[in-house]
């Protein structure tokens, strides 16, 4: 693994990156690699605790495992780094339920996929590194190429998804629903979950888009989302965190007004830094008076506060992913013939609303989960082109992933944690500086927060 680092490291500062990196073609495969982990006999750990006592830096290791053998058209990742997600943090703690119920289902699809069936899952939904290794029948991606990585696997045997990928019966998250994640050392990926690195962003900054942008990039902009147009009021929940930070960017970058709704002032501020002026703070209002009985005269007085910021429109898109909290508003304030598109619930998966304001207005909700491949690599040529920029606030290395994992559960996170897996220390991997350099504000406006 030394010397797989060695060679990456060469590139730093070459006048030829390519040609350093090409040399990780002849170096070895390791037999084993550091990953993060939580194991199967671990499961029970939190049993009887409330969701908010988990703690995920007792539950996620990092441990030694064996390098699995490449199947075809796959690819060995040397990861220089990744992020932290919600599924991670769902995965170290077991909610809704053990990610291991997934893996022996993937286990039993073939002779290939019982590789994914171990006491152990290696965790981690994104990463940026460089191939080091490509299975039979891959041929656009060869050893040394920079990369990084989107989160959906799929195995595309049934019709069902030649159309949108995401309709595959045996479509499944990387690193969620599979073994062999990002938050490791070395991964295995499809090689269709494979894009470019952009090259003016650091392998931390590179890794840290790929799930949350490829999903906003779905939710809002594809047909298979809302669709957002220019002009349209875009009401987004958690509006700079992981998802929403990317959802506001592109809401800004494709002509749409966004309605920033905040937890803090602090958050606040880093929205109106992404150019947002419609901001709310969420913590002015209270949409439950307790556990069972939502507040409908709060939702009047949100969507009363939604049209002074617009002028008096409602918002055309709702952009939705607190789930149980949060729904039933969304479904109120969404304008006559608007769209509440929703992913995620990381507030709860049980969702309750008033069906009259959906039906007899003309109200339509949208389940969107993802990207398929096109809507994650339009996604990623968005940041390769400097239009859409990271939102990485701070990072760990691997060793600390259950604190940058414990941190996302408690909300006391800004944008994307990231987590540096081969990468000894932030701000590698840069190849084109100048680019950068015309964007080092907007790159770095989340950094320390």
């Amino acid at each position: 693994m030394q010397k797989i680092l060695e060679t990456i490291m060469a590139a730093e500062g070459s006048g030829d990156p390519a040609k350093e990196l090409a040399a990780i073609a002849g170096l070895p495969v390791p037999e084993s690699y550091r990953g993060v982990v939580v194991r199967s006999d671990e499961t029970a750990m939190f049993d009887g605790m409330a969701t908010k006592e988990k703690d995920p830096r007792k539950s996620l290791h990092v441990q030694e495992v064996p390098t699995p053998e490449l199947g075809p058209g796959e690819a060995l990742v040397a990861v220089m780094a990744s992020a932290i997600n919600y599924n991670t943090v769902w995965t170290s703690i077991f909610e809704p339920l053990s990610t291991f119920t997934f893996l022996k289902k993937y286990g039993r699809v073939s002779a290939l996929t019982k590789r994914h069936d171990l006491p152990y899952h290696v965790v981690g939904s994104d990463a940026a590194g460089v191939v080091l290794r490509v299975g039979p029948g891959v041929t656009k991606w060869t050893a040394g190429d920079e990369v990084v990585a989107h989160c959906l696997s799929v195995e595309l045997e049934d019709a069902a998804g030649h159309d949108d990928t995401m309709l595959d019966p045996q479509q499944r998250i990387w690193g969620f629903e599979t073994n062999f994640g990002g938050l490791a050392e070395l991964a295995v990926v499809k090689a269709n979950q494979l894009m470019p690195k952009p090259r003016h962003l650091s392998w931390e900054e590179a890794a840290s888009p790929g799930l949350v942008n490829s999903t906003a990039y779905r939710q809002l902009v594809s047909h298979h989302g809302a669709q957002m147009k220019q002009g349209d009021v875009v009401l987004i929940w958690g509006a700079s965190g992981g998802l929403g930070g990317y959802a506001t960017q592109l809401a800004l970058n494709g002509g749409a007004i966004p309605v920033c709704v905040v937890s803090s002032p602090d958050k606040a501020e880093l929205c109106r830094r992404m150019g947002a002026d419609l901001v709310i703070d969420r913590g002015d209002f209270r949409f439950w008076k307790d556990e069972r009985t939502q507040d409908t005269d709060e939702w009047r007085r949100f969507g009363e506060r939604v049209r002074e910021l617009t002028g008096g429109e409602d918002p055309d898109i709702v952009f939705e992913h607190p789930g149980r909290e949060t729904f039933g508003v969304s479904v109120y304030v969404a304008k006559r013939g608007g769209t509440i598109v929703t992913c995620a619930s990381t507030s709860g998966f049980l969702h309750q609303y008033d069906n009259r304001y959906l039906w007899m207005n003309l109200k339509r909700i949208i389940g969107s989960h993802f990207a398929n491949y096109r809507e994650a690599w339009e996604a990623n040529r968005l940041v390769a082109l400097g239009r859409i920029h990271p939102t990485v606030s701070r990072t760990y290395p691997l060793e600390q992933t259950g604190q940058a994992a414990y941190e996302v559960h408690r909300n006391a996170h800004q944008g994307k944690v990231g987590v540096r897996c081969l990468a000894p220390a932030d701000g590698l991997g840069v190849r084109d500086p100048e680019l950068r350099a015309r964007h080092e504000a907007e790159i770095n406006r989340f950094r320390g927060r």
